[in-house]
């Protein structure tokens, strides 16, 4: 018995060794078909080449420097911790972020499956199965018993270069996610920046709405005692309810905004609307950005803004694309062996009377559908340049976007600088008027005409100071500011993206 087991263990040696040895082969031929004469078809990528301006079309003015732009946390400018605190919140849990990484982590995938294919396949096999022959049909009518295993290999020797350009078309792909990425993260520190600055501007305006309305509470006060004394007419008095209540009505709205607002930052970070409501309800002043900002050149917004850094990625996969089609035009050649045992008894089956192989080069020519192949290449060459004039689409967005925020922000700076002159010279007119109209020296419409300028100009400048903010973050969005292009990505680690624990 224990030498039936040696002589089986012996067998099972030998079968390993001859299978070792003819995968040996079968992988040195395919090494020799792999580097002799191998050329990708197809042009070779190359990154096209854009013509920027030397400096951006602005009227130079003191608050802009050329300089290299700062593009890392450009919100911290503000100095706002609260800010600071939710863009980090948001920056981990927002959901649209979490989706876009998980497709970052789907392309990745999909470029291995890709660069799969340089390597072999090999398949292992094995069956056992009983059956009769009828002996109606030139059979026997016995039972038998057939069993066989081995393994088989297929290995595409990639002459022509159709498995190069598919990984290269696969790896740009995966690269623009990379970058689409990239661009979520930039749209939603942006997005939490203005609605953070919409509710404090709201809350600014709130504060001028209620000290307007005590104003004209102190104003009806005054106008009822002077009607009392004959010094005013009911005309005065009804005046000066009429502008309490329309003050009085401007309220809701506001507080409507900055509920709003709470519950659309809540969202943002990833969490139920109302869990913000009590951290942002108490007012803070509107955070004001730096007096001088760094602006860089418009040629940094090659590499900086992400959706150019993406559109580039898409021209090269699309390249690669039309190298994948044209090699269909030639052979591909292939390499397929197997290796293996076959008998109708179980003893016998690893005999070297039982072994079975096959090895050989294939090869595979479309002869036939040319004009088909050729019209691929060029509806593949067609795409290519629609994603050719997209990336010179998006750089030109890009510079009319920086243009106009440039233009924006110094504009703003100087409506603000405007209005707060006129708050500060609105509040001494309502001071005289009133002292005025206490003394009798001037009627009641002076009075009602300084309350509502000084209430219009410090409406108009908590506004200004929220679009003056607003359009600095927009500007620094618009730069591609947010992340440095000079630091390598980071690989995202594998499960990442772990399931939320709390329900929505």
């Amino acid at each position: 018995m224990s030498t039936n087991k040696d002589l089986r263990k012996i067998k099972i040696m030998k079968i390993k060794i001859i299978t070792k040895q003819k995968l040996q082969k079968f992988i040195i031929i395919g090494l020799l078909f792999t580097f002799v004469g191998c050329s990708a078809v197809g042009q070779d990528y190359r990154s096209p080449d854009i013509k920027m301006d030397f400096d951006w079309q602005l009227v130079a003015d003191p608050a802009i420097l050329p300089r290299a732009v700062t593009v890392r946390k450009w919100w911290t400018l503000f100095n706002d911790p609260l800010l600071n605190r939710l863009i980090e919140t948001a920056s981990k849990s927002n959901l649209d972020l979490l989706s876009v990484i998980a497709r970052v982590e789907e392309t990745r995938a999909r470029l291995g499956v890709v660069t799969g294919d340089y390597l072999p396949s090999v398949d292992v096999s094995g069956s056992a199965m009983r059956g009769q022959s009828s002996e109606n049909n030139y059979g026997t009518g016995n039972t038998d018993t057939f069993y066989a295993n081995g393994i088989g290999a297929s290995w595409e020797i990639d002459l022509f270069g159709r498995i190069r350009r598919s990984v290269e078309a696969a790896k740009a792909q995966y690269q623009a996610s990379e970058e689409d990425r990239t661009d979520v993260m930039i749209s939603l520190y942006s997005s939490v920046s203005l609605t953070y600055l919409e509710i404090r501007t709201n809350q600014a305006r709130l504060k001028a709405a209620k000290s307007n309305i005590e104003s004209r509470k102190g104003l009806l006060v005054l106008t009822k005692s002077r009607l009392e004394h004959g010094l005013a007419t009911e005309l005065d008095l009804a005046q000066a309810k009429s502008l309490l209540a329309i003050a009085e009505a401007g309220v809701p709205p506001l507080r409507l905004g900055i509920s709003r607002g709470i519950n659309n930052l809540a969202v943002l970070l990833g969490k139920r609307p109302g869990t913000l409501h009590e951290e942002l309800l108490n007012h803070k002043l509107i955070p004001l950005p730096p007096s001088k900002v760094t602006v860089g050149v418009p040629a940094d917004l090659l590499r900086q803004r992400p959706d150019i850094r993406k559109a580039e990625r898409i021209l090269a996969a699309q390249t690669a694309r039309i190298g994948v089609e044209k090699s269909a035009l030639y052979p591909s050649f292939s390499l397929t062996g197997s290796f293996g045992f076959e008998s109708i008894d179980a003893g016998d089956l690893f005999d070297a009377g039982s072994q079975v192989f096959s090895f050989g080069p294939s090869l595979r020519w479309n002869i036939f559908s040319r004009g088909k192949i050729r019209n691929l290449i060029k509806a593949q060459d067609a795409v290519t340049r629609q994603s050719l004039f997209k990336y010179e689409q998006t750089v030109l967005n890009g510079l009319r976007e920086v243009e106009n925020n440039l233009k924006a922000y110094v504009e703003d700076r100087i409506r603000l600088a405007a209005l707060e002159r006129a708050v500060k010279a609105a509040k001494h007119t309502v001071r005289l008027a009133r002292d005025l109209y206490k003394q009798g020296l001037v009627n009641f419409q002076p009075v009602l005409d300084a309350q509502r300028d000084q209430f219009n100009f410090e409406n108009q400048m908590a506004v200004a100071k929220g679009d003056s903010a607003a359009n600095f973050v927009r500007l620094y969005a618009s730069l591609g500011g947010g992340w440095d292009p000079k630091q390598p990505k980071k690989a995202i680690a594998k499960n990442s993206i772990k399931p939320r624990k709390e329900g929505l």
